[in-house]
């Protein structure tokens, strides 16, 4: 292994998520991102997974989902949001809450 890679343990017992919609929250310490299912056709979601990180990380995660959405991209081709879904209608954001 080199310096930049890791050993990652993956338990039998962990189940993947889906997500079809995320809550960020954040303070001056920590993201939060709440993955969440919403049904279809119903105004209701269930959280699936919570995840809290530094702002630090938050940053590196921005540049690593740039990167690999654009290496996607020039594999597949553009993504095109669905109209009813462009803009921030998936996501929510919470300031500063505590």
């Amino acid at each position: 292994m080199t310096g930049q890679e890791i050993s990652v343990n993956i338990p039998p017992t962990l189940d993947p998520v889906y997500s079809n919609m995320i809550q960020i929250a954040y303070k001056d310490d920590e993201f939060t991102f709440m993955f969440l299912h919403q049904l279809p056709q119903v105004n209701q979601a269930r959280a699936k997974a919570i995840v809290s990180i530094t702002p630090a990380h938050a940053k590196n995660l921005l540049g690593v989902l740039t990167k690999t959405v654009a290496d996607y991209e020039s594999k597949f081709g553009t993504i095109s949001a669905p109209k009813e879904t462009q803009g921030t209608e998936k996501v929510s954001t919470l300031r500063g809450y505590s």
